[in-house]
């Protein structure tokens, strides 16, 4: 069969357990490949696309992105999991935080989380987060927990205002908080009404060069000291770690680390949050002390980094 003329064919090769697609271009001839004699053929005409630019993909698997109705459903089993994880390890009702880990979701994505009652979102990059802030309801709490470059801080805080944004959870330089503070203090500026921004120090517990974050040691010390004194438009609300899949250990020392830090802060330990634990092992983290998790795959499904809005 050829395909002539400017038009694009799509073959898809249907057996029983697999979806095959095919595309072939001006001139070309489709040739089945691992196709089985019940296979049909389909020539469907498309509108003039240059070869080189073409990209399908077309995902059967079972742990493809849910559809929109299914998010309601998993919000629920998430909280219902936080719930059970907070009862079995005694801890106060209310004691820990859903952050719904959104980056890269389409914006209608979020809105069916809103309407199942999720207030708490997540994002990991600046644009993104500016992007979505300016089209969610003013009471959404947004939380950047994704690498932040200095020279996109006063960007991220003027644009989000410091009502909306709750907390940077990813400090881990005297740099990127004197942004922040700075921005803050100028955010002020003849406002009635003065307001911090909270930050977590984000420390890397695992010691992994992947991974971001001071050092738990003195490093980290000297860091909580220098932005208590020196940034007061910044509150130290907690610590924040991703940690090393399969390892709790990393948990254990996000919490001693805590509490080392609160002797410094002059402060309760029971004061300073501990963020940690991800859709894998959110429950663990939270028997291991966290009051705020990171949990997004398991809500919103596996993520599509293709087109996510950098920044």
């Amino acid at each position: 069969m050829v395909i002539s003329g400017s038009r694009i064919a799509v073959a898809a090769y249907a057996t029983s357990t697999t979806l095959r697609i095919a595309t072939a271009f001006p001139s070309q001839i489709f040739k089945p490949v691992l196709c089985s004699p019940r296979a049909s053929l389909t020539a469907v005409p498309l509108l003039p696309v240059l070869p080189s630019k073409l990209s399908m993909t077309l995902s059967t698997s079972p742990d493809a992105e849910p559809e929109l109705d299914n998010i309601a459903s998993n919000i629920s089993s998430v909280k219902q999991r936080i719930s059970d994880a907070i009862s079995s390890h005694d801890r106060p009702d209310g004691s820990v935080r859903l952050v719904a880990v959104s980056k890269t979701k389409p914006l209608e994505f979020l809105k069916v989380a809103y309407e199942a009652g999720q207030r708490c979102f997540g994002e990991n990059y600046a644009q993104e987060l500016i992007s979505k802030s300016a089209d969610m309801p003013d009471d959404v709490s947004w939380h950047f927990i994704g690498p932040l470059q200095t020279n996109k801080a006063t960007r991220l805080v003027s644009a989000v205002g410091l009502n909306k944004l709750a907390c940077i959870e990813t400090v881990s330089s005297l740099k990127l908080a004197a942004k922040l503070d700075r921005t803050v203090e100028s955010l002020n500026e003849g406002s009635d009404e003065k307001k911090k921004l909270g930050i977590f120090i984000q420390v890397n517990t695992s010691g992994e060069d992947s991974k971001s974050g001071v050092s738990p040691g003195e490093e980290l010390v000297d860091l909580v000291k220098q932005i208590s004194e020196e940034c007061k438009w910044l509150s130290i609300n907690g610590l924040m770690t991703i940690g090393a899949p399969g390892d709790d250990s990393c948990f254990d020392l996000l919490r001693q680390r805590r509490d080392e830090i609160a002797i410094v802060l002059n402060r309760d330990p029971n004061e300073l949050e501990l963020s940690m634990g991800m859709s894998g092992d959110f429950e663990v983290a939270i028997a291991k002390g966290a009051t705020s998790v990171r949990v997004g795959s398991t809500i919103f499904g596996e993520r599509d980094y293709s087109s996510n809005i950098n920044g």
